[in-house]
């Protein structure tokens, strides 16, 4: 047995309090049989600097497989978690990403949040012909046939948001964003809808991820009086942007930062103070108000913590386990491959805390879009929700650009 193997099942079942220690002793076991076992890679960084977001991609995740296992698995058989930490390195993505599916054989790797590791990952699991689940909003502009996207494309969170957001505080949008591929294309998309429904933008600028000091980002704010902030930075920065917003005693009822990327947990991170008064738009929040969400986060916090959060990014990583579960179901034993794996997937509806879910042909999700504006205890009050789920166009910028179930079409 490899030790990581050993070690990996220790962190998954020694303390979920889910499964007793005669139930460790028999995952340890089986963990040595890979002709009972199904190996599955979780690849999300549990050091370095997306760790504070990852970490609880991954605790969704490994949540999701050992609820699955304690169900007594799929047919029989467990679902035996390899874990990889790429410590928020693309490079080393790239190679747990390959270990994962030529030494361990996993036939499907969940893992990452930002688009640089996602596009690392992407041509070792294209060669390899393997199956990445991928649960993080993103840009759009993709079309594998080997990734699963589970999380909001740029017309699942904006179609709704921007003609609202005219409507309620004005046209005039000041962008802030990570310099990095997400946050242009959202922007980029954005301009499309401002222009649709005549809105303009005063200012546009990118920081570095993990960028600090926006001293001089709220200054210009200050001076342009922007009826918006569309916001798309991440993280720490985020984090650091809305202490300093707040600090700054700019007030959102009359300029309201608009985010694409704030969550639960950066809320959490902010203070609650600090956030309330702003909005995010997105599939999910914590407060939504359904069986399987009520399920989940209650699961969620007996495994982790009465403190933690669940959120946008991690309810993903959490219900593609369950969609990655259901496909598996669909095969004999014998036919449990990527591609076929793929293939059961499409179509296939599931009740996710969110709402009733549904993987495209393109392999992007069917999601609910909301816009939920942030109160002082940390949750968010959702004040629009869809009457019905949205289909992903990931290049909805792009004119003549489709994604469908045999890839990308032009013209």
């Amino acid at each position: 047995m490899k030790r990581r193997d050993f070690l990996g099942g220790v962190g998954a079942v020694g303390t979920a309090g889910l499964l007793s220690t005669p139930a460790l002793l028999t995952m340890t076991r089986r963990a040595s049989a890979q002709d009972t076992d199904i190996p599955v890679g979780l690849l999300f960084s549990l050091t370095g600097s997306v760790a504070v977001v990852e970490s609880t991609l991954h605790d969704a995740a490994l949540l999701a497989i050992e609820e699955i296992n304690a169900a007594g698995g799929v047919n029989g058989r467990m679902l035996r978690p390899i874990i990889e930490d790429p410590a928020s390195d693309p490079a080393t993505y790239a190679d747990r990403a390959r270990r994962l599916m030529i030494r361990d054989k996993c036939v499907s790797v969940f893992g990452s949040y930002t688009s640089a590791s996602r596009q690392a990952v992407l041509p070792v699991t294209e060669q390899r012909k393997n199956l990445f689940w991928y649960p993080t909003l993103y840009e759009g502009r993709e079309c594998s046939r080997n990734v699963m996207y589970g999380g909001a494309v740029p017309n699942q969170q904006q179609d709704d948001l921007i003609p609202w957001a005219i409507e309620n505080f004005g046209p005039r949008f000041y962008m802030i964003g990570n310099n990095y591929v997400y946050p242009k294309e959202e922007n980029n998309y954005c301009k499309t809808l401002l222009e649709k429904h005549g809105g303009e933008v005063v200012h546009e600028e990118y920081v570095p991820l993990g960028h600090s000091d926006f001293s001089s980002v709220i200054n210009r704010i200050r001076s342009e009086q922007p009826n918006v902030i569309f916001a798309t930075v991440v993280g720490d920065s985020d984090v650091a942007f809305a202490r300093q917003y707040h600090a700054a005693e700019l007030d959102p009822a009359k300029m309201p930062v608009v985010s694409l990327t704030r969550s639960e947990v950066e809320v959490k991170a902010i203070g609650g103070e600090a956030a309330a008064g702003h909005f995010s738009s997105a599939p999910y929040f914590m407060g939504t108000q359904t069986p399987e969400n009520e399920r989940f986060v209650e699961a969620y916090k007996s495994r982790y913590g009465a403190d933690q959060v669940t959120h946008f990014v991690s309810e993903a990583a959490y219900f593609q386990v369950y969609q990655f579960k259901a496909a598996l179901e669909k095969l004999e034993a014998g036919n449990i491959t990527p591609e076929a794996i793929r293939d059961a997937a499409v179509g296939m509806t599931l009740n996710a805390p969110q709402g009733e879910v549904l993987i495209d042909e393109n392999l992007h999700t069917h999601l609910w879009p909301k816009i939920g504006q942030w109160q002082s205890n940390g949750q968010a009050e959702v004040l629009v929700q869809s009457a019905n789920r949205v289909a992903p166009l990931p290049y909805a910028a792009y004119e003549g650009q489709r994604c469908t179930g045999q890839g990308l079409v032009q013209g």
